[in-house]
């Protein structure tokens, strides 16, 4: 996978939820787009969050993401955690 797209309504709470995993967000804007955040993955895979609009909302998603328990905040412990984002979705956590 080199690219994955969250569109969301709480378009800033998701941005605070998974820098506090560690992700290191960029704001962007393509053109006449809309403005978003970007995050470059260790693997080089991009993982963006777009402002939700009608019909682009994608609530119905479980993610799984592998961190450095020590710098996620809160930090976390090593071994597997279940997190809810800001918008329901439910985010499987392997900490190390």
């Amino acid at each position: 996978m080199t690219l994955l797209v969250l569109y969301s309504p709480r378009l800033e709470e998701c941005r605070r939820f998974y820098q506090g995993l560690g992700l290191d967000f960029a704001a962007e804007r393509h053109g006449q787009g809309p403005e978003h955040y970007a995050a470059a993955l260790p693997d080089g895979m991009v993982f963006e969050l777009y402002p939700a609009r009608p019909g682009r909302q994608t609530d119905a998603l479980r993610l799984g993401l592998a961190v450095d328990g020590s710098t996620a905040n809160p930090p976390l412990t090593p071994g597997r955690h279940i997190l809810t984002d800001p918008d329901g979705r439910t985010v499987e956590v392997r900490s190390t």
